[in-house]
């Protein structure tokens, strides 16, 4: 079965190359396309695509906000943020809203195929190059509040060990032989990391280790 993609971008040319690059793979399909926000979201209401490639700037109605609307009818689509924005602020809002992936324009077309690999198996993915971006942005802010505090003095030793992991990036298989543990018992000490800090997602879970000096990326 192949994945199915729909690209969101407002440049013809951007969506006609990585168009080119992903169909390049017979098991990936190019199954919508859209120049703006509103044709997005119009025609997320007749297709299914497995991830949506997301550009953050376009008329009408910018990538962020199409973001919000996805969520907020509960689309099931993976969306991965595909831009040339780099810098903290549409980082952060993007990862706060609820975006399984982050990627720039600037990566070659292996990182972007590892990238939907990644979030199509239900894991975020974050651009190792933004990550002191991430950590920097999240350092400015006030220090850890009570709440926060009393989330990570409810985590366990292991269940910190792998929040940390998961922070550097990496998926439950390498955490399972880093830690010489099944894959399977590294799934469910996530679900009680997730419960306990009340996240949904391995990029929020990231973000909350950062902004609570569990870890520090550099």
């Amino acid at each position: 079965m192949s994945v199915k993609i729909m690209l969101a971008d407002d440049h013809i040319m951007v969506r006609e190359g990585i168009k080119c690059l992903l169909e390049c793979d017979r098991n990936v399909e190019v199954v919508a396309e859209a120049d703006d926000g509103l044709e997005c979201l119009k025609k997320l209401e007749f297709v299914n695509p497995d991830v949506l490639l997301l550009d953050l700037s376009m008329p009408h109605m910018n990538g962020l906000e199409v973001l919000k609307e996805i969520k907020k009818r509960k689309n099931t689509v993976k969306v991965l943020i595909l831009t040339v924005h780099g810098e903290g602020e549409y980082f952060i809002n993007a990862i706060n809203n609820g975006a399984d992936g982050y990627i720039l324009k600037e990566s070659d077309a292996r990182e972007l195929k590892n990238a939907i690999r990644i979030v199509l198996k239900g894991e975020s993915y974050i651009q190792s190059s933004l990550l002191p971006i991430l950590n920097s942005k999240i350092s400015e802010e006030n220090e850890n509040s009570q709440e926060d505090r009393i989330k990570i003095e409810s985590l366990t030793k292991r269940e910190k060990e792998i929040l940390i992991k998961i922070a550097e990036g990496m998926l439950n298989k390498e955490i399972a032989v880093y830690l010489n543990i099944s894959e399977r018992t590294v799934k469910n000490h996530i679900s009680n990391i997730f419960r306990k800090i009340n996240v949904s997602d391995r990029t929020q879970a990231a973000v909350f280790t950062i902004k609570n000096h569990i870890v520090k990326l550099f």
